[in-house]
């Protein structure tokens, strides 16, 4: 009898461990893969979003703000839905209304060619739901890089 008390407990405890494994989930990269001027004078962006989980998410929203040099930043916001599976990337297009000094400071580097690059920070959240999870949740964003004008292409830069 001592020996069922002892056994049923440890039988318990391994069919529990059989269970799926939980993959462990990370918040996403999020930068600026291409910036285009349109003629209206918006910017198309094209976001990279790298997904740096080991289970394939979601995403369904990006919300957040994007900020030229030390220039007052610009909201960026837009409701998608994409499926990235672990460990990849995969990019959505955002249109933004540049601020006057954004255009002008965009201007400034645009005859430069790769020569000539500007600063900016992405920041905000990504709604992305893991694939073992039940509900989406807020995944927080923070990046910093370059961009430079494309030579040959026009109003491009990357």
């Amino acid at each position: 009898m001592r020996l069922l008390r002892w056994i049923i407990p440890v039988l318990l405890l391994g069919l529990a461990a059989c269970g799926p494994t939980k993959k462990s989930v990370f918040p996403p990269a999020v930068n600026i893969q291409q910036l285009v001027v349109l003629p209206n004078g918006q910017w198309q962006l094209t976001m990279r979003i790298q997904n740096n989980s080991y289970a394939s998410m979601k995403f369904t929203a990006l919300d957040g703000q994007l900020q030229i040099a030390e220039l007052v930043p610009v909201r960026l916001h837009k409701n998608f839905e994409l499926d990235i599976p672990e460990l990849a990337g995969d990019v959505v297009r955002i249109d933004v209304l540049p601020t006057t000094p954004m255009r002008q400071a965009l201007q400034a580097i645009a005859d430069k060619g790769s020569a000539g690059s500007l600063a900016y920070h992405v920041s905000g959240s990504a709604t992305a739901k893991p694939e073992q999870e039940s509900k989406p949740r807020s995944f927080d964003f923070n990046g910093n890089d370059w961009i430079s004008a494309v030579p040959g292409i026009a109003n491009t830069y990357r």
